[in-house]
């Protein structure tokens, strides 16, 4: 009598096995190859809009409005060359030194008023959150108290508008 194991069918059935078993060892090494090569990634050329050392985006946000103090005095001869190509050349070095203390006050001034404005900004949209959480979260605690009745009210909104469509 012939053995079963030399069937056709069972000959065939363990080519296949083998076939599966060495296919899972190839999809396993190849994850385990992906996973040893992390450097063979490509680099990310991305930037962070954050200043660094700055995690508060909106502190990040109001030191880039806000103008720079060192360079107050790099800004003043742009001032200078207006005024000599205007003719008003007749001043006097005193009455420059005025100007220039007037625009670096009138300079800190705006800075000071946009950060206000940043920080007025920012607190509004803050409480508007709050005000939003507080009202999902009482809607919430509604429905959990009264689900039937939330039901019911859902199911007539659902009518009203499905009949007027």
């Amino acid at each position: 009598m012939a053995n079963p194991n030399d069937s056709p069918a069972v000959q065939s059935m363990r080519k296949e096995q083998a076939e599966q078993r060495k296919q899972a060892r190839k999809g396993e090494l190849d994850k385990a190859i992906e996973d040893t090569f992390p450097a063979s990634d490509p680099v990310s050329a991305t930037h962070t809009s954050i200043p660094a050392g700055r995690s508060d985006i909106e502190a990040a946000e109001r030191v880039k409005r806000e103008p720079d103090p060192t360079r107050l005095d790099e800004e003043i001869p742009l001032v200078d060359q207006a005024l000599d190509s205007s003719g008003e050349t007749a001043r006097s070095s005193e009455g420059l030194d005025v100007d220039r203390e007037e625009m670096r006050a009138l300079q800190k001034e705006a800075g000071r008023m946009a950060e206000s404005a940043s920080e007025l900004a920012s607190g509004t949209a803050r409480l508007a959150k709050a005000e939003a959480r507080t009202f999902v979260h009482d809607l919430e605690d509604r429905i959990r108290r009264q689900p039937l009745t939330a039901a019911a009210i859902v199911a007539g909104i659902a009518f009203v508008f499905g009949a007027t469509r």
